[in-house]
């Protein structure tokens, strides 16, 4: 056994104040016989603290000592600090251990005792108690208990010890056999040895019983719960809330109130919020698997809640659960009137907070103004029905419905911008997964108008950054982007912002730091995951695309849209009975555009045309305004034969809806792309052309752009030109089975240039 070595003040790395016992060497904290439990770093934090009594310690240090400062936020220490102080018993309003000078560090301000020895303190029956984990208080932080791998091996905290150890082995004498061990020799002191040399084997013995009583107490709670990796970040998931009313439209009510605490916490500094679960996503929902979320999360807690609405009255039973143990932090139970449902919602918010980081002066009251949009009940009512829709994220009737609330919630509250802001977003989820071009006009009038009600918004900063983004303007959205990361409740948001930028680019290696800077903010996002999945596939990486996509499924298994993307991954690798399956596992949960393209495509490429333009139609039909419905739906038409009037009629339409489109989204290649197949199918050729090398120009999604030329080269004649743009898109990784599908392109390669372009006339 190694030596503690002397603490940096030349003392021996033991202290005494009040009624703590801290031993440096064998890593415990005993307060009134009882051994507390806490977190390596937090330990440390407490060793910087009491080395240096009375001194102010900044923050900065603090975190550069015990963390090195690498990849952590200030919120590690303030948990830590909180931490601290429940084992210490200590009150952050009239402190007796440890100072807080805000803004500043803190300081230990307790008194060092220095005429016995701690070794001999710490020796002393637990007074008729057995050494065990303090119960936890009702308001316990969520990392009191310790990662227990490093607990049960306590011999590890010698070497860990920042102060390091001594090579040289004590005196003879100095160590005593194990107790019960009759077969090993005595080893205590001879009669003649001198009272030093006693007095330094009492120490030994009292290091060793305490060394004893910390693998009793990790035994004890390994025997409790299973070891298993632990965030080190204060952290969080915001569970749907439930309701419990007898009117099951009041489900709006719950989950609004859920999306709104999920926003306000990830709007405090030091707390890691992961992404918000949709409804339903999570099995058993009334009691769900805490632990399980904590690794599938990352989050180190999880808050659920119930609501029960009925008439003026509305009851709200909250709990907060330790990912861990398993184990409730605390539940509290509000019985209100509706009216007071944000005052409820910021005291729940509150009790979050002071259990992950312990209390932050002027916190209370920006949680409750994020909380409180508007203190009228009906405008809030509508704002989260208009959230609830939102939120949805489906086809376009949901973002009508959702722009329809946030109109009745400006009627109740003329001045409410939240809700102004909340159609600006549903207009830009139209521009963008619809290409209706209309859209964007009405998402920029709204982004201004809720600009005018609240210029310090910081969700407008997203907006604009959006719609900066749409128009291929990348360095006011990316300044749009940079102003939304100052607000910690947005910042994931912003980096996804500034991924799309960097990917709309080519810059793939980018865009994807930014995606997992996004995900290190808010953990078990499967939007973004599918973000990722996206770079993956325009980059040629199909393998790592279906890999994100995958996950994406596991995080939303309820998600159409990750369902139909890893479908459309399979159908870009040529894997069409796991894309089939994919979709149809989004079909049983709701009917979609991109999953009804999709299997219209795989029906095209089997030749079963009649059965494409199906499926197609009804795609169309629930999406009119995006343009690729209708060119989907003429080249079913064309290849079924005896349709040219309503297949000319489809390829009309598809030109009239994305033209507009192309000129706000004068970056996306492909839209640009395919719009010159549908212009060359009605004979403008120079149009045409002249689209194909804008698409080109971009450098982007190389291999669908050179997939679409080739058609369109093909169709206008050029049959040089389209082997070439062919080539292009086999070495792009364009799967063969697509290119044999498309009737003008089947066998281009192998027919000769003159047979080619007499072809291609008859065409």
């Amino acid at each position: 056994m190694k030596l503690a070595a002397p603490d940096r003040e030349g003392g021996t790395g033991h202290y005494r104040f009040g009624d703590i016992v801290v031993d440096a060497p064998a890593h415990t904290l005993v307060r009134a016989g009882a051994l507390q439990q806490i977190e390596p770093k937090t330990f440390a934090v407490l060793l910087a603290l009491l080395r240096r009594p009375g001194e102010l310690l900044e923050r900065d240090e603090l975190l550069d000592l015990v963390w090195g400062h690498r990849h952590v936020t200030p919120g590690v220490l303030t948990r830590a600090i909180a931490q601290l102080r429940h084992a210490l018993d200590d009150d952050s309003h009239h402190p007796r251990y440890i100072q807080t000078q805000h803004a500043m560090g803190y300081r230990f301000i307790g008194v060092l005792e220095t005429g016995d020895d701690p070794a001999d303190v710490a020796a002393e029956p637990a007074t008729g108690r057995e050494a065990r984990p303090l119960p936890a208080s009702p308001a316990p932080g969520p990392a009191q208990a310790r990662d227990l791998e490093q607990e049960a091996q306590p011999a590890q905290a010698l070497e860990h010890e920042p102060a390091g150890a001594l090579d040289a082995m004590p005196e003879e004498g100095a160590l005593a056999a194990a107790p019960g061990d009759e077969s090993a020799p005595a080893a205590g002191p001879s009669p003649s040895a001198s009272p030093r040399r006693r007095r330094r084997t009492r120490a030994w013995l009292a290091m060793a019983v305490v060394l004893v009583l910390a693998l009793a107490a990790a035994w004890w709670l390994q025997g409790r719960a299973p070891a298993i990796p632990r965030p080190a970040e204060a952290s969080i998931a915001v569970l749907p809330f439930t309701t419990l009313s007898n009117n099951h439209g009041d489900r709006y009510f719950a989950e609004g109130l859920a999306v709104e605490m999920h926003a306000a916490l990830a709007g405090v500094p030091g707390i890691k919020v992961a992404a918000r679960a949709a409804p339903g996503a999570i099995a058993g929902d009334e009691a769900p698997d805490v632990r399980a979320l904590g690794r599938k999360l990352g989050v180190a807690t999880v808050l659920d809640a119930s609501i029960r609405r009925e008439g003026k009255r509305v009851r709200v039973n909250a709990r907060l659960s330790d990912t861990h143990t398993g184990y409730t932090l605390w539940t509290h139970s509000y019985d209100r009137e509706l009216s007071d449902v944000f005052d409820v919602q910021s005291e729940i918010a509150d009790e979050v907070v002071r259990a992950l980081l312990g209390v932050i002066p002027g916190q209370s009251g920006t949680l409750a103004r994020r909380l409180a949009p508007t203190r009228n009940i009906a405008a809030y009512d509508a704002y989260l029905k208009g959230l609830d829709r939102l939120q949805a994220r489906g086809e376009a009737d949901h973002l009508a419905s959702a722009v329809g609330y946030f109109n009745q919630a400006l009627s109740a509250d003329s001045g409410f911008a939240r809700a102004q802001a909340g159609i600006c977003r549903a207009e830009i989820g139209n521009f963008e997964s619809a290409r209706e071009a209309d859209a964007y006009a009405r998402a920029l009038e709204a982004c201004q108008r809720a600009a005018q009600m609240d210029p310090g918004l910081h969700e407008l900063s997203l907006a604009f950054g959006d719609l900066y983004r749409v128009r291929g303007e990348s360095a006011k959205a990316i300044e749009q982007y940079t102003r939304a990361l100052e607000d910690p409740a947005f910042a994931a948001d912003a980096n996804i912002g500034i991924a799309n930028v960097h990917g709309a680019n080519g810059r793939t290696e980018l865009a994807l730091e930014y995606l997992h800077r996004a995900l290190s903010l808010r953990p078990g996002d499967g939007e973004t995951w599918r973000g990722i999945g996206y770079l993956q596939y325009a980059d040629g990486n199909i393998d790592g695309a279906i890999e994100a996509y995958r996950k994406a499924t596991q995080l939303q298994p309820r998600e159409v849209k990750a369902w139909s993307g890893l479908g459309g991954m399979y159908l870009a690798a040529g894997r069409k009975d796991e894309a089939v399956e994919a979709f149809r596992h989004a079909l049983l949960i709701a009917p979609s555009y991109g999953v009804l393209s999709n299997l219209g495509t795989i029906q095209y490429e089997a030749g079963h045309y009649a059965e494409a333009a199906r499926m197609y139609r009804q795609a169309a039909d629930l999406r009119p305004e995006d343009y690729r419905g209708w060119g989907n739906l003429g080249d079913a038409l064309v290849a079924q034969g005896g349709n040219d009037d309503e297949a000319q009629a489809m390829y009309r339409r598809a030109v009239e809806l994305a033209q507009p489109y192309v000129d706000i989204k004068s970056d996306d290649a492909q839209a640009l792309a395919s719009s010159a197949w549908y212009l060359a199918n009605l004979g403008q050729a120079d149009a045409a052309r002249e689209l194909l090398m804008r698409a080109e120009a971009l450098g982007t999604e190389r291999g669908e752009v050179s997939l679409w030329a080739a058609q369109a080269l093909a169709r206008l004649g050029d049959i040089d030109q389209a082997r070439r743009r062919l080539d292009t898109a086999r070495k792009e990784g364009v799967d063969p089975g697509r290119i044999r599908a498309s009737p003008i392109l089947r066998g281009l390669a192998d027919t000769p240039l003159a047979a080619g372009r007499a072809e291609a006339r008859r065409h």
